[in-house]
């Protein structure tokens, strides 16, 4: 079932395990179990630190296909329902690896939110083994499994247990559950988990666990917080940068093709170039946290989700912005796979085919007519019964062919099949008539939201959320500066971000190199 080449890089792999893995399979009978059996018997043989064994796991275990990792007899908590092929293979080795004693690489602060959690806590996370976003919940949950005992994780494979799916109404991966309950689904990063984990935790992180004082603290990990921890870091600085992800939505991205010197590549690509980059440099990275509130004076306070507290003499903010989603079945699930919120960015991947535009104002009907010379057709989906852009706009659109606009709608669902969007389903508003158009991708136009809720009353913002800025990236704080999509700085793109965080950096040396570290210490 599995190559040698694949086994041979397992073996290779458990070289840095410190203690021997029992996988202990589930007794019992199912149409799929004699290809799970071979599954797991292939794998432990590929290495004298993992064994496998049967045995009634009597109530711990949803079925036969159900398997645990155990340690010296003892469980990890860590269980699998299904074949962890596909997406999951990786989770399943990594489960592996960290059970047999490799370093589990998560923040100390976000450790101690984990190790201090009292109550038990039972994670089920239903996915599909064809979903790219699951495996990162799965390894999550699998890692608090087994820094905390207290803590189960159970990956399930939906597709093997559609009774379950049904009963429960589930209608995306991943899907996760708590105790029985509904805990996330769809779309969901680390950062959002440890701070729903917060309220079961009793962390109390004392002074001494604090970093020293810092001269610059970023808050973002997308290409303007890199580029700002970049320049700052090469200035000798002591700089820590707090991310809920590195990368941040360019993570996310499908391809780019504008960055200057660089044709083409992935956003999961120049995020690990970035990373690469800034990791070249002293930098302090605590990624999947985020900044609970920020007090600005001579010394700034940075509190975060973990209950640290750091303190600053300068902040830059590079937090971003996300895309206002529709919040409709199928979004979330196909982000990447068909749903883009970036014309200028993925709209070449869609050449010679048909798409949709979802929102009719200015964004809206300016994507669909850079949309129009690349793709077959587009399709404007507006809920209002009259366009929202200006007019110059919707002449220009009534002058192209290839561009359909409907209004007075209403979009309930993104289809797709085999991973790919296959089209939208929307309801006629006036007649409630539901209607399913067929195409190859939808952009999302409704919107941009700043990350920017934390800085309420601590510096002005515009009426869209935007932090205001000078030329310098300045705020309405000292010492406090602002760069990237998270500013009222126009343009929203990864190259203009990068600049403006470099600029912010140069700005926060200047503000730094006046405000001398003797006068900072004495305000301490």
């Amino acid at each position: 079932m599995l190559s040698e080449d694949i086994l041979n890089t397992i073996k290779g792999y458990t070289d840095g395990m410190k203690q021997i893995v029992s996988i202990v399979l589930n007794t019992g009978e199912h149409e799929k179990r004699t290809e799970l059996f071979e599954f797991l018997r292939s794998v432990s043989a590929s290495s004298d630190k993992i064994i496998f064994e049967e045995r009634d796991l009597k109530g711990d275990a949803r079925s036969p296909l159900t398997f645990v990792l155990e340690v010296e007899g003892d469980s990890t908590g860590i269980y699998f329902s299904g074949i962890p092929s596909g997406h999951e293979f990786n989770s399943f080795i990594l489960a592996l690896l960290q059970s047999g004693g490799v370093p589990i690489k998560l923040d100390d602060g976000i450790k101690k939110v984990i190790e201090n959690i009292e109550e038990k806590l039972s994670f089920e996370i239903f996915v599909s083994l064809s979903c790219h976003n699951c495996p990162e919940v799965v390894q999550a949950i699998n890692q608090f499994a087994l820094l905390n005992s207290k803590i189960t994780s159970e990956m399930v494979d939906g597709g093997l247990f559609q009774n379950i799916i049904n009963e429960r109404k589930i209608q995306g991966v991943p899907s996760v559950y708590l105790n029985g309950d509904l805990f996330a689904n769809g779309r969901v990063e680390l950062s959002s988990l440890i701070e729903k984990l917060n309220q079961y935790s009793n962390n109390r992180i004392s002074s001494d666990d604090n970093i020293p004082l810092q001269d610059v603290v970023i808050i973002g990990g997308g290409p303007a917080g890199i580029s700002s921890a970049i320049y700052a870091a090469r200035k000798g600085f002591k700089v820590s940068l707090i991310a809920e992800k590195i990368g941040g939505q360019v993570k996310d991205t499908l391809g780019i093709e504008n960055l200057i010197s660089v044709s083409s590549t992935t956003g999961p690509d120049l995020t690990q170039a970035m990373k690469s980059h800034m990791n070249d440099y002293n930098v302090t990275v605590k990624e999947h946290l985020s900044v609970v509130s920020l007090k600005d004076d001579l010394v700034k306070k940075i509190e975060l989700s973990s209950g640290e507290i750091i303190k600053s003499r300068s902040i830059i903010i590079a937090t971003g912005a996300n895309w206002r989603e529709l919040g409709v079945p199928g979004e979330k699930e196909n982000m990447g796979n068909g749903v883009a919120y970036c014309p200028h960015c993925d709209g070449p991947f869609f050449k010679g085919k048909d798409v949709a535009v979802v929102g009719g104002g200015n964004s809206g009907i300016e994507a669909s007519i850079d949309l129009s010379g690349i793709v077959k057709s587009v399709t404007v989906f507006e809920f209002l019964a009259e366009l929202k852009a200006d007019q110059v706009l919707i002449d220009q659109v009534k002058k192209r062919d290839n561009i359909n606009i409907i209004t007075n709608v209403d979009v309930q669902e993104i289809l797709s099949s085999n991973g790919k969007v296959t089209g939208v389903q929307y309801r006629h508003r006036d007649t409630n008539e539901v209607q399913i158009e067929d195409l190859s991708g939808v952009f999302v136009q409704i919107g941009l939201v700043p990350n920017s809720n934390f800085l309420k009353g601590v510096i002005d913002l515009n009426q869209y959320g935007e932090i205001i800025v000078d030329d310098y990236c300045n705020t309405s704080a000292s010492g406090v500066f602002a760069c990237g999509d998270v500013t009222t700085v126009p343009y929203k793109q990864i190259v203009i971000a990068m600049g403006e965080g470099s600029k912010a950096a140069i700005a926060a040396a200047e503000y730094l190199q006046k405000n001398s570290i003797e006068v900072i210490s004495a305000a301490e």
